[in-house]
């Protein structure tokens, strides 16, 4: 894999979501007693507690494209406890205008940190790791894959 890959042109990147899924690998990250959510900055799922999340890169592998995405989204590095599966995920709304929304074939994956200090990208206003108990409402796409992982719905007992 290399570690440099190109940006890719606004124009061109239009093109790709209006015409293509896009496969992503997304991380439900288990620390401790509790899941770690990040506000989203960006279309889709804008304001919504979500799992981070990026675009697999060409030439990337998965567990590559895990690594760098815990890496770029929350400077940390972990280690991958179970694949969840792979999952379709449509959204009426896109970071590109007037593209009718944005699919992706997102892999999910269940992981623990490394360590437990983050820092967020620009991608993400705020985190927090919440208890399993006190989750936050959650989008549905992220209660299927806590739902995956044996998470939610979780039981009072």
């Amino acid at each position: 894999m290399t570690d440099s890959v190109e940006r890719i042109p606004d124009d061109v990147w239009a093109r790709v979501v209006e015409y293509m899924p896009i496969p992503s690998v997304d991380l439900v990250i288990r620390c401790g007693a509790g899941i770690l959510l990040a506000k989203r900055e960006n279309e889709p799922a804008k304001g919504e507690w979500f799992v981070p999340g990026g675009r697999i890169q060409e030439g990337e592998r998965l567990v590559e494209a895990v690594n760098r995405v815990a890496r770029e989204e929350l400077g940390v590095s972990v280690s991958i406890e179970e694949r969840l599966g792979t999952y379709d995920h449509l959204y009426d709304t896109s970071d590109v205008e007037n593209s009718g929304g944005k699919h992706y074939v997102a892999h999910g994956f269940l992981v623990t940190p490394d360590a437990e200090s983050f820092s967020l990208d620009d991608q993400h206003s705020e985190f927090s790791v919440f208890e399993v108990s006190s989750l936050p409402d959650l989008h549905l796409y992220v209660e299927d894959y806590l739902r995956h992982a044996s998470i939610y719905p979780y039981s009072s007992s």
